[in-house]
């Protein structure tokens, strides 16, 4: 099932369409990419616009899944 992930902040990169039917599923797919691997480690991910901490997520056509870098306040 197709879900949508977007890049946010500085990552920089247009937003995926990708065949995944779990959080872990998308992970292995993003980890290909070495420019985005390098975020994988450090960056928050929400599902919906709903934080989550794990990769055991059951996905849903068409959820949207988030990657939120660490940004830096002044």
């Amino acid at each position: 099932m197709m879900v949508k992930v977007e890049f946010l902040g500085p990552i920089g990169k247009a937003p995926i369409e990708i065949d995944a039917k779990t959080l872990a599923d998308v992970a292995e797919v993003l980890k290909r990419d070495p420019e985005i691997a390098k975020w994988l480690e450090q960056s928050a991910v929400a599902v919906n616009d709903t934080m989550v901490n794990t990769l055991d997520i059951e996905l849903k056509e068409g959820d949207r899944i988030s990657l939120l870098p660490p940004v830096c306040g002044g």
